[in-house]
């Protein structure tokens, strides 16, 4: 497998918007730039992992792309702060 410069830039953009569209919706401080982007990669590690098992398919495209992240990094962000509260959201 070999990414181009584009492709890199697309991943880090798609992480970017993801990432702070999750820390919007959970409510979060944030994690900064970097934060944001490797949360919402995380997010769509997440999302490509599960969302297949599950038989969700919301379609083609960086829009989708960007929300199947966002909801990925959604997870991610709540399961953090279970494991940081210790069970309280």
């Amino acid at each position: 497998m070999q990414l181009s410069n584009e492709g890199i830039l697309i991943i880090l953009f798609v992480g970017l918007v993801a990432g702070w569209l999750a820390g919007k919706i959970v409510r979060g401080t944030g994690f900064g730039i970097i934060g944001d982007i490797l949360v919402g990669i995380a997010g769509a590690l997440i999302s490509s992992l599960l969302f297949p098992k599950l038989g969700i398919h919301l379609g083609t495209g960086i829009v989708s792309e960007i929300v199947y992240s966002a909801i990925g990094a959604v997870i991610l962000l709540l399961v953090v702060r279970l494991v940081r509260t210790g069970g309280r959201l």
